[in-house]
């Protein structure tokens, strides 16, 4: 009984803490306190913010979010591909005011595909938004995935995302929480999202 009401607690605190961060709670908060335990869950779960926070610092948020999607995706992870591609639609919205030529959920569908398919869809979409260089790091982020060694201090912080993301990956293949909103702080901007939707609204079908 005890034990459970642990997890329960840690299951509110963790959504709590994904309110406060992005907006809202996320989904696999109960999946990953089942998966570690409460404590180790809430340690986790702050080691994992810190690490991202830096390498969002290091590589910028969009090549942040192209990395973990890029990662996520030859893990199998629909769940977290879908959070980073909404981030990542948001933060190319918002700084190049047009969107991402692919929507997360058609990101997110690409979960599970072969390494090479992966990497030649991310590459498609990539130069349809004009991003040429950014194929480079979705060849290194796969690299790391695979076991590559960083060779300077922006690859060590995406190694670093490799770790937290293998963790997230293997509880979200596991659990197959629902698809929910963007991983980032960038999902508390309402007008953005809203204007998000309506382009995509838009589009030709």
């Amino acid at each position: 009984m005890a034990g459970r009401r642990l997890d329960r607690t840690a299951v509110r605190l963790l959504q709590h803490y994904g309110r406060r961060r992005w907006g809202f709670s996320p989904g696999i908060a109960g999946p990953l306190v089942a998966h570690l335990g409460p404590v180790r869950a809430l340690g986790w779960a702050l080691r994992a913010s810190r690490r991202f926070d830096r390498a969002t610092r290091a590589l910028g948020p969009l090549r942040t979010h192209l990395a973990c999607v890029a990662i996520s995706l030859v893990n199998g992870c629909r769940y977290c591909a879908h959070g980073h591609a909404h981030a990542l639609e948001l933060y190319h919205l918002d700084l190049h005011d047009r969107l991402f030529p692919e929507p997360a959920a058609t990101v997110a569908g690409w979960a599970g595909l072969p390494r090479n398919e992966v990497r030649s869809r991310l590459r498609d979409a990539l130069m349809r938004a004009d991003l040429h260089v950014e194929q480079i790091w979705v060849d290194r982020a796969l690299d790391l995935a695979d076991g590559g060694q960083p060779i300077d201090d922006q690859e060590a912080r995406m190694a670093h995302l490799v770790g937290v993301l293998d963790t997230l990956n293997a509880v979200g293949i596991a659990a197959h929480p629902a698809p929910d909103e963007a991983h980032d702080p960038l999902n508390k901007d309402t007008r953005l999202k809203t204007r998000l939707a309506a382009l995509r609204s838009a589009e030709p079908r």
